[in-house]
């Protein structure tokens, strides 16, 4: 029993059926790819200070829906390890253990966390309908705001933190949410038409 179904029982995620019958190769794979497709996303920015606006946030979250919770807390995993380890996979110039101490540390905090329920929420069907992948979409981004928001305001006090780390991103968080919930959308309605062809 796993959350109070069997895994027969609860929907497959996206990645499961694409590939069914995948195994562990192909989840080493996907893990690899995502954190890659991660540290793109992490170049795709609107430079701000402290706090760069990039892609993340949404890539994060569809990894989340795309792959379920285990898979996708893997991927931000070993995103977070090779930055850890000193790889240029971050948004900023630097990685290391200082960077991830930085303003964006809670953010990177709420990646694994966004991710990871996401991914259990796409697990019980919140990525097969617009409104509960939006609202799937939208959870997703609070928990990645506010560890981010908390560590900002540790750092610079909680009215400099809501200024510098949320207020700056309301308008791109709902757009993101938006096109991140038709994504899925458009991937299943793809994946449906395959399965009847």
């Amino acid at each position: 029993m796993a959350y109070g179904i069997t895994l027969s029982q609860r929907p497959s995620s996206l990645l499961e059926t694409v590939a069914p019958k995948g195994g562990l190769i192909a989840a080493a794979t996907a893990v690899v790819l995502g954190s890659a497709l991660l540290a793109v996303s992490a170049k795709v920015q609107v430079p701000f200070w402290p706090v760069p606006m990039t892609m993340q946030s949404m890539v994060v979250i569809l990894l989340g829906m795309a792959y379920g919770s285990r898979l996708a807390a893997a991927t931000v995993a070993l995103y977070l390890l090779e930055g850890l380890a000193g790889l240029p996979v971050f948004a900023g110039a630097g990685a290391g253990p200082a960077y991830m101490a930085g303003p964006t540390g809670g953010y990177l905090l709420g990646f694994l966390l966004a991710a990871t329920f996401t991914g259990w929420l796409a697990e019980r069907g919140w990525d097969r309908t617009p409104v509960k992948a939006v609202a799937a979409l939208a959870i997703g981004h609070a928990l990645l705001f506010v560890p981010g928001v908390a560590w900002m305001a540790v750092l610079f006090g909680g009215e400099k933190a809501i200024a510098l780390g949320l207020a700056p991103f309301w308008a791109a968080t709902i757009l993101k949410t938006a096109l991140g919930a038709a994504i899925m959308q458009a991937a299943w309605k793809v994946v449906a038409r395959r399965s009847q062809a």
